[in-house]
């Protein structure tokens, strides 16, 4: 599995671009950008990109969404159902358990609300191990909000991330959807593994 992430330096928010090995299928996490790193990387790997699958609607993770399209008209982008009607870009949508392949890769979502109503985790399995793209349930170091728009409440982010995301298998690499801003300067480690699944994820020792 390839994983390429680019950061927002204004809000901390993170695309990410991953991939089923050299040459092969992939997509996008979010549209956040800024993008020329990560089209550099489509070009540099020979990879085939066809989906963006969107978190959730958040401005600072959709930026870029009208850009990507213009260099690859074709992709699906995709999103929860209740957030189809907000992101203007928006081509489809992909609900809780739902799954999509790319080659090796199994993609499947898990509907994460209190961030956003509509907010997806993305379960990515195959490849050499598991990792889970969490929007803006995780931050680095931290939590989602639940006063942004759309949000909907605290005990919906806590059942998220204790009933959903810690259930996952101990292994499973986390990518968070942003660094917080107390956590910035080590925004270059972007994944981690949880050290504990009694409480919520923290920065672990494990990174890529």
């Amino acid at each position: 599995m390839i994983v390429e992430r680019a950061m927002n330096s204004d809000f901390l928010s993170n695309t990410y671009l991953v991939a089923d090995g050299e040459g092969g299928p992939a997509f996008f996490v979010d549209a956040g950008g800024p993008i020329a790193a990560l089209v550099g990387a489509v070009d540099e790997r020979h990879l085939q990109p066809t989906h963006v699958l969107l978190t959730h609607h958040h401005g600072d993770h959709v930026a870029e969404l009208g850009r990507l399209r213009e260099i690859w008209p074709g992709l699906q982008v995709l999103i929860h159902p209740l957030e189809r009607d907000l992101v203007a870009g928006a081509t489809g949508v992909i609900k809780d358990g739902e799954t999509l392949r790319f080659g090796s890769l199994e993609v499947r979502a898990l509907h994460t609300p209190g961030h956003t109503a509509g907010m997806l985790a993305l379960l990515v399995t195959g490849g050499d191990g598991t990792a889970v793209f969490t929007g803006d349930t995780l931050f680095r170091g931290s939590v989602g909000g639940v006063r942004a728009p759309g949000s909907t409440s605290y005990a919906d982010l806590h059942d998220s991330i204790m009933d959903t995301l810690m259930k996952l298998p101990p292994e499973t690499v986390i990518y968070p959807g942003a660094s917080s801003r107390r956590t910035a300067s080590s925004a270059s480690g972007a994944a981690w593994t949880p050290r504990a699944r009694s409480r919520a994820p923290r920065s672990g020792s494990r990174r890529r």
